[in-house]
Order: structure tokens, then sequence, then C-alpha cells
């Protein structure tokens, strides 16, 4: 109680106004008249009585001072005059105060924007209840660790686990939306019914999926988006039992899931329309040995660790290889914690971002440092003067720091306005390039970090000029106006030359070292031109869901004529199952005809599957090492063929020709003849193509496809076309073409094999173009820095300059002297840079192609250049030091 009426009595006596003042003065003043009284009465003359009646009291200031500090709260009264002065003093230089906060908001806002994409990507937790429960179910097989799932499979998961709350599988699809305006393409999903209890989704209006309706032969229900009731159905209430038209077919909906329920990254992305699995139509859904394109989700019981559910699916996983040998031997699972399979491999790419913008917010303190020590020069007089009227040490350091920090404080806001600039701008150019980029944005966590790092920040470029400056001798300081100091600020200035050097030499390697691995990249031969070639996907009216397979391909063939016919079309091909350099991929097993049919898959052989048109190898321009490739009379009525690329060739049939050899399809058990070699596709992407075990590439005609392929291809094909002209005009002629076909025929996803290509290198650039930002940011941090300190130099030795000029010195000389004392701590920062960048692009060897990371091309190239733009920024004030008349520079103080 009593020290909370102490601070009671302090907050009073800190407010108190100018009556209290008035009163404390005139209390002091009759307790000097009485000393003063007592000192005439021993006789001491009126001046000396006055002097001793004062020293007494100990001074009538500091009297008044001690009285103030027990009355109130001097720390935070010292604090409110710190500021005020130094906003005063900022305010008199705005050119020093813009200068350093621009500088500083740089690398401030630069690392609350990495900062930002780290938090949401990295360190926010999924928006679903209990998260961390949540992982990723995959199948082990051969060719692949992260395999899709077998329905059955999943079947028997789901019932015999011991450590999962919940299980679900889904797998994409598309569906023709018809009866509701004009047609259109639907993203959807088909799913088992527990897929939303897992995630704890709750639909926003109805009810999620029974295990009933999840079964074949069960009503047709359907959940929609809520995107797509507001656009369809007006966000009407009543749409719960209303009918929508999918694939022809009518279906009931039962729910609306929210908008809320959005990813990207393709683990569970948003859709339009969910169904339930069984509705799928699909022969092969039930086949024990083939996966479908199926990813499962799984939640952990309380208390279960994903070691403990990997010893269950490995359980279930060997009980299921003795039931059932022939399709699960070698068959494995695997679990990977939903956000790790979310985030993927950007991981380090952020790291090493977070890294880049911590040093590009070091150069900007060490260049705000040496601006600050360069301006404390003209305030040596000032601080001699507070020196010697009692200011301590302690109260210059903290007068500097306040000022440090005001200028770090407005750095912070103009950073953070910087960074959602940056941020957003970032985003719209490459918003394919990082995993749950809708979730990017300013939170409570960013607005501390930024606070944080702007006070430690002004702490940083604030602490050595404080520190200096206060190390000053007040009388050399008031007789020589500062230049006593003047050594000691050219060593320090000197280190920070260094410092800023090596930093940016450190980021200008990382930098250059990304942009070459970017560029062979794009140099590497995908094994196909995609110059000029569209690929789009797209339906045929509903009506031929239904049809006999012949109609089917009749159908194909006018619309492949169709669009043959369009202006700026050149070739057009069918394509199904794999495409290179995207998502799509399709496999086969297979063994060579005459032998027996191995026991069981892990005995069979593996080939990435193209089923194309004749045109495909044309368009594509994928070169021909031998035979041929398909014709117009390779159909359904033709004896069976197939064309193979050099990896299926070298790995098969490594010693012979492969041209007229049979292989035996598992996919139908179709015995089929090879016809052609032709050059190996780029299929899992330019830098990794050739680590992935599955490489072998084996192309069938369209034509020859089996009928239930043909009959299920009306919900969903691609097309490979070669245009004319712009890719722009090409697209809208194509759109046209297909319209005037039938209002029922919808076409999804076109880009052009570029953009194809372009996307899969889209992390490596967004890491090359930020690096390459940061570096530029530093470099021109560095040579501003330079050519800061080294004015300052030169024109503290103006005089001395002015001496050697009289006594004989050429311009030549004096220039040559101060390059010299420029390039010196500059060269020795460079040097220190090279190393420590040789020791750190280490870190970057997993995210380089081609490129070693310590390319010596790179390392001496941008050394040198660093070391130009050093020469450059010395020459200038060194040209000015020289231009200097010797009698003047005499003259001057």
């Amino acid at each position: 109680m009593r020290k909370l009426r102490a601070l009671w009595m302090r907050l009073r006596g800190m407010f108190a106004g100018a009556a209290a003042e008035d009163e404390l003065s005139a209390e002091l003043e009759s307790h000097l008249q009485m000393h003063i009284e007592g000192n005439l009465r021993a006789g001491m003359t009126a001046e000396e009585a006055r002097r001793q009646a004062l020293i007494q009291l100990g001074g009538f200031e500091q009297s008044k001072q001690a009285y103030r500090e027990r009355r109130g709260l001097p720390w935070l009264e010292t604090l409110g005059q710190d500021l005020r002065f130094g906003m005063r003093v900022l305010r008199k230089s705005p050119g020093f105060t813009t200068i350093a906060v621009l500088t500083l908001a740089l690398g401030i806002g630069a690392n609350t924007t990495i900062f930002s994409i780290v938090n949401a990507v990295l360190l926010n937790p999924l928006p679903f209840p209990r998260a961390e429960q949540l992982v990723v179910l995959h199948e082990r097989k051969p060719n692949f660790d992260h395999g899709s799932i077998s329905y059955p499979n999943f079947l028997d998961w789901r019932q015999d686990n011991h450590t999962f709350s919940s299980m679900a599988t889904s797998r994409g699809y598309y569906f023709s939306l018809t009866g509701a305006g004009p047609a259109e393409q639907l993203d959807g999903q088909f799913m088992t019914s527990d897929f939303f209890e897992t995630l704890q989704v709750k639909p926003m209006l109805g009810r999620t999926f029974t295990r009933a309706e999840e079964q074949p032969g069960a009503a047709p229900v359907v959940l929609i988006s809520q995107g797509l009731w507001q656009r369809k159905f007006g966000s009407s209430p009543d749409v719960l039992g209303k009918g929508i038209s999918l694939e022809g077919r009518a279906y009931t909906i039962v729910g609306v899931i929210p908008a809320s329920f959005h990813f990207s990254g393709g683990i569970l992305p948003s859709r339009d329309v969910y169904m339930p699995m069984g509705q799928w139509a699909n022969p092969s859904l039930t086949d024990r040995a083939s996966g479908m394109g199926m990813r499962g989700i799984a939640r952990l019981k309380p208390g279960v660790t994903i070691e403990q559910a990997n010893a269950d699916m490995e359980r279930m996983t060997r009980d299921l290889e003795l039931a059932y040998p022939a399709a699960d031997k070698g068959i494995g699972a695997k679990l990977v914690p939903l956000k790790e399979q979310m985030v993927g491999d950007v991981r380090p790419f952020l790291l090493v971002l977070l890294v880049a913008v911590g040093l590009v917010l070091l150069i900007a303190c060490v260049n705000v440092a040496s601006l600050m020590l360069a301006r404390s020069t003209g305030r040596m007089r000032e601080f001699a003067v507070r020196t010697a009227l009692g200011a301590s040490r302690k109260r210059v350091i903290r007068q500097l720091l306040t000022e440090s920090l005001l200028i770090a404080a407005a750095a912070g806001v103009l950073g953070l306005g910087l960074s959602v600039a940056g941020t957003h701008a970032g985003l719209k150019l490459l918003p394919e390039a990082l995993p749950r980029g809708e979730e990017i944005g300013m939170d409570l966590h960013v607005l501390l970090f930024t606070m944080t790092v702007s006070l430690l920040a002004g702490v940083v470029f604030g602490w050595m000029p404080a520190l200096k400056t206060s190390q000053a001798d007040p009388q050399s300081a008031l007789k020589e106006g500062g230049r006593g100091m003047s050594g000691i600020r050219h060593r320090a200035q000197s280190i920070f030359v260094a410092a800023e050097m090596a930093l940016a030499l450190v980021l200008l390697i990382g930098a250059g070292l990304m942009l070459r691995s970017l560029t062979r990249l794009w140099n590497v031969d995908p094994g196909f031109d995609p110059h000029q070639v569209l690929t789009f996907g797209y339906t045929l009216p509903p009506p031929l869901l239904h049809s006999s397979p012949d109609a089917v391909r009749a159908a194909y063939r006018e619309f492949e004529e169709r669009l043959t016919a369009t202006p700026g079309v050149r070739a057009v091909s069918q394509s199904w199952g794999s495409l290179p350099m995207s998502d799509e991929d399709d496999e086969d097993m297979f063994w060579m005809a005459g032998q027996l049919k191995p026991a069981d898959d892990s005995g069979m052989n593996w080939a990435l599957t193209y089923v194309v048109g004749p045109n495909y190898l044309k368009l594509m321009k994928i070169p021909l090492r031998r035979g041929r490739f398909f014709n117009a009379h390779d159909d359904i009525r033709s004896p069976m063929v197939a064309v193979i690329d050099d990896a299926f060739a070298h790995k098969f049939f490594p010693n012979e020709d492969p041209i007229g050899k049979r292989i035996v399809l598992k996919s139908g058990a179709r015995e089929v003849e090879i016809v052609g070699v032709v050059g190996h596709v780029k299929q899992w992407g330019l830098d990794t193509d050739d680590t992935y075990p599955l490489r072998a590439e084996l192309y069938s005609p369209w034509m020859q496809a089996q009928d239930s392929f043909v009959q299920r291809a009306p919900s969903g094909i691609s097309a490979v076309v070669q245009f004319n002209g712009s890719a722009a005009n090409s697209s809208a002629a194509i759109r046209r073409a297909i319209g005037q076909m039938s209002n029922e025929q919808i076409i999804y996803d076109m880009q052009t094999m570029e953009s194809l290509i372009s996307d899969s290198l889209a992390q490596e650039r967004f890491v090359m173009i930020l690096l390459g930002t940061f570096a530029a940011v530093a470099l021109l941090l560095a040579s501003v820095g330079i050519y800061g300190v080294i004015a300052y130099v030169a024109g503290q030795r103006t005089q001395e300059i002015g001496v050697r000029m009289a006594l004989g010195a050429q311009r030549t000389d004096v220039v040559r002297m101060v390059l010299l004392e420029g390039m010196r701590p500059a060269l020795f920062g460079i040097v220190a840079g090279a190393v420590a960048a040789a020791g750190l692009t280490h870190f970057l060897m997993k995210m380089l192609y081609g490129v070693s990371p310590t390319d010596p091309l790179i390392f001496s190239g941008l050394a040198l250049m660093l070391a130009l733009v050093a020469v450059a920024a010395c020459y200038l004030p060194a040209r000015r030091a020289a231009s200097v008349e010797p009698m003047q520079a005499l003259r001057s103080e």
C-alpha cells in the first residue's frame, strides 16, 4: 500500500504545474537566504556568504533537479524531453532525415514482406480445428513414393486401422453443367463420406454425405460451393432438394460448402461441386491394382503420433499383401503431415529469402550508422557544451539513441506501407509460385515483427555513433570543432564500408547463381518445341456420354476436322493421359510378349502413357529416331501399334533394335507392336526429370483406344493445337469454332505449352526475382554508403589537402590519395564477402541446376563489378577534393 501511495505521489508530482515549480523555487530561496544570513553573522563578506551558501545547499539548480526526481518519474520526463528535442533536431535536418528514413524503410519493408510470406506459408497453422492431427495418405509403389490410392485398399484401411479417428479419399473431376443457362465446365470432386468430417468442415446449409450415399447405385446427390450457390441460385435458402444437371444426369443438392474451404496447391483445392465416390461410373474404381489418381486424408486420434500411425499402416499393408498378392505385393503406405504436404519444397526457398532480406537490413543499418557518424561531427560542440554543463555520458548516448529510434519508427511505418504494396504486386505477378498464397497478408504477427525489427534496427545503427560521439573530449571539441575525433571516426567508417561491400557481394553472388541456374534451365531441351502450341480440355455434348464407342470416335474425328479448318490452326491432335511439364500423368504396366505374365504387379514393367493422334509428333516437333509414328490407318480395325521413347528403348532394349518387338499392356491385356522410337520428353520438369525412376514413355494411337476408355472420354479429353500468329487470336478463334459446333460443348484450361514450362519454374523464378531485387537494393545502398563516407572524409581533410597542394602536390596526386583511402576498405570488404559467400552459397546447392555454388565466373565477375562501382563512388568525391583551391582550403576551418 505504501508503494502504491508513493507511485501515486510521483505521478501527481510529474504533472505538477507552474505553481508547484514557483513554490519549490521560493522554498529553496528561503533556505538559501537562511544560509547567507548565517554566513554574514560569521563575518563573511556578502559575496563570499552567498558562494558558501550555494555550496552548502548543493547548488540551486542541482537541488531543484534532485527534488524533481524525488517528486515525479524522472526517466519518463527525460524520455519526453529527449523525444521532443530529437524531433526538433530531425526537423532541422530534413535532407539527412529523409535519406535515413528511406534507406531504413527499404530494409524494413523487404523484411516485413518476406516475413509475411513465411508467416502465412510456414508459421500459421492450417485453418482447421486441431490441424496438427491431419495427415495425407499415399500409396508407396515401385516407381512412386507418393502414389495414388487404390479405392479397395482405402476401404480396407478405413475399416481396419487403429490410429485414425476418421479417414477419407477424393479425386478431382470435371463436370459439364447444362440446363442452367449456357453450358459450363465445373471443377468437381468425388469423395468418400468422411471427407468433410475428417477436416471438421461444416456446410453452411444442409448436410454432408452419408455412408449409404457413398455406395454404388445410391441416389445421385451433390454438394455445391457457396460460389456456385450465389452464382446459379442467387443465394436462395431453399436450394436444398433442388436438382442440377451434371453430365446430362440430374443430381439433388443436399448441402452448400462455405467459401472459406479454399486452398491452393492441389491438395485440398476449392471445387464447384462435390459428389460421393460411388457416383463415379468408372469400372476401374473397384480394381485393387488401380490408383485412379486418388489422394487420401486422415485425422490422427488424440495422443497418436505419426510414427505410430505409420506402424499401423505398415501392419495393414502387410496384411493386404498376403490377402491380395497379385495387386498389393510391394505396395506400402506413406503418411505426410497435411501442412508439410501443402508447403512442399518451398521451405528452403523462403529461408534463403529471409536470410537475404536480413542482409539488406544490415546494409541499410550500416549505411544509416555511417550517415549518423558523419553528421555527429557537426554536433560535437553541442555535446561538448552539454557535457561541460553536467550531462553524463549515459545521458548523451540516450539522447542519440532516442533520435535513432525516432528514425527507425518512421522507417517502420513507411516500410510497412511498402511491404503491403510489394506483397500485393508480387502475388499478382507470381500467384502460382507459393502455396497458401491467398493467406498472405498483414496480421498481428507481422505487425509485431515490424515493430521488433524497427526497434532493433534503431539500436543497431544508433549504438556505435552514439558511443563514438560520447567518447569525445569536451575541451578538444570546443577548441577544434570535433576534428580531434576524426581518426577514430575514419576507422569506424572504414569498417562500415568494408561491411557494406561484404554483405552486398554475398547478395549479388546469391542472385547471380540463381539467375545463371534459371538461364541454364530455360536452355534445357524439354524434348519438344513449345512455341506456338496450345493445349486445352474440352467435353462433347452430354447426349454423347451414352452413345456407342463408334459414335464417340466419329464425333472426335469431326471435332478434329472442324478445328483444323479454323483460321490460324495448323495441326490438331487429341491427347489423353500424360501431358509434358504438367500435373497430368498416366501410367500402364506391361510385360514382354512371348514371356509368361508376371504373377503379380510388382513383377511388371512400368511406362508413362500418352494416347495421342497422328499429328502429335509433328505439332510438338518431337524428333523421330527410328521407324514411324502413327497415321490415319492406325484405327480400331488395324493391328495394335505403339511408339516408345529413347529412355524406354535404352532400359528395356539396351542392345537391340526395338522396332518390331511386341509387348503386352496390362490395361485390356492388349499385345502391341513397337513401330517407332522418338526422343524423350521431360515429363517431370526441366530440372527433375532425370531424377525420377519412371522415365520410359509409351505412345498409343487415340483411334485404337479401347471401347471402355472411349465411352468415358466425352466427359473430358485434351487437345493439342499448333497455331499461327498470336496465342490470344488463336484462342479466340478456337473458342468461336467450338461454340459453333454445339452450345453444350465446353472448352476449359486453355494455355500455351510455353506457359506450362514457365509455371514449372515458378518457384525458381520467384526466388531469382526477389534475390535480384534485394541484390540491386544492396548494391545501391553500398555505393551510396561508400560515396558518403569518402565525401565526408575528403571534407574533413580539406586543410590537409590545401597544405599538400600548396607544397606542390598535383591534382592527380590528391585524386589517387582519396581513391586509395576509399578503395582499401572496399577491397577488404570484397575479399571478406567472397570468402563468406563461398561458405554460404553451399546452402543453395539443392536449388541450383548446372551451376556450382562456387562458380568462379560468377564470383570473379560480380566481385569485379562491385569493385568498379566502388571506384566510381570514390572517384566523384576524390575529384571534388582535388578541385579545391589551396588558399581557400587553408582559410577554411
